[in-house]
């Protein structure tokens, strides 16, 4: 058991790392709300000016404000929906026995290792293209029409894109908690008759339980900042059909150069993901305690 003596000397050694995390948030998030209050346009320097609350007030009336927290929450859902059902499979999957084990568990985590636009300009013009697409070849081969996935579906398209490389993640962290089950109960669940549903539902599923919550906060943080996969392949449209709140702040600051807007809009993110983390946790970090 830790004396006093010894908690107090962990503190002191953890405190420089604490300080410079701290500093390192809080520098930038206190530039961004000063910059929230403040007109500051760089192509015009000269009209700077505090104006209140009323970057706020702009950027919540933008049309595009709340289609894009709509996007935001639909992506981050369905995504962790993908990925945690996927994940689950796939391990259960991968964990059998079977010839060349190692590979296949390479080849099926290695999209995590994509950078975000390449995996974007792949899936656009190898894949989802409308005329020379993957897709696009098998509806004729079926003789059915290809689909326009970012005219036509573009939300959808999106999804199943970032959902293509979160799913390794979440794959590798449940299959890591699915190889500590322990095979003694296992073997006692087969020796007393049980089913493999029966195994997974009241013996793998609750192992796996604190796995799942690990994969459904970390990722819940990254989704919240999807961006680039938006202006590879559909660029926020049509329209404001998959704009979601991280590519309205980049539209604000590096192509309307309204640095005030963007700001407040950064400030209304910081708000969102700390309610959506705060649910999340109050959902399912419960499985942290156990």
């Amino acid at each position: 058991m830790a004396t006093q003596q010894t908690r107090s000397l962990a503190r002191f050694m953890m405190a420089p790392s604490v300080v410079l995390l701290f500093v390192w948030m809080i520098v930038p998030l206190a530039f961004t709300l000063w910059f929230s209050f403040q007109q500051y346009n760089p192509l015009n320097p000269i009209r700077d000016g505090f104006v209140g609350f009323s970057n706020y007030a702009l950027f919540y009336s933008n049309p595009a404000f709340l289609q894009s927290i709509l996007n935001t929450l639909i992506l981050v859902a369905s995504v962790l929906l993908i990925t945690v059902i996927g994940g689950i499979l796939l391990a259960l999957l991968i964990d059998q026995p079977m010839w060349g084990q190692g590979i296949v568990r390479i080849l099926v985590i290695s999209p995590f290792f994509v950078m975000p636009p390449v995996a974007a300009l792949v899936w656009k013009n190898m894949i989802m293209h409308p005329q020379y697409g993957v897709f696009a070849d098998i509806a004729r081969f079926f003789g059915g029409q290809p689909i326009d996935w970012f005219g036509q579906y573009p939300m959808l398209a999106i999804i199943i894109i970032v959902a293509w490389q979160w799913l390794p993640f979440a794959t590798l962290i449940l299959l890591t908690s699915l190889q500590s089950l322990d095979g003694e109960q296992k073997e006692a669940a087969e020796m007393d008759g049980a089913g493999f549903v029966s195994r997974f539902i009241y013996l793998t599923l609750p192992h796996m339980s604190r796995a799942i919550t690990v994969v459904i906060l970390i990722q819940t943080i990254f989704l919240l900042s999807v961006y680039a996969e938006i202006l590879v392949t559909t660029n926020g449209g049509p329209g404001y059909a998959s704009t979601n709140l991280p590519f309205l702040v980049y539209q604000k600051a590096l192509l309307e150069f309204k640095i005030g807007q963007a700001s407040a809009g950064g400030i209304i993110a910081v708000i969102l993901a700390n309610i959506v983390a705060f649910f999340a946790m109050r959902a399912v970090g419960k499985n942290l305690d156990r």
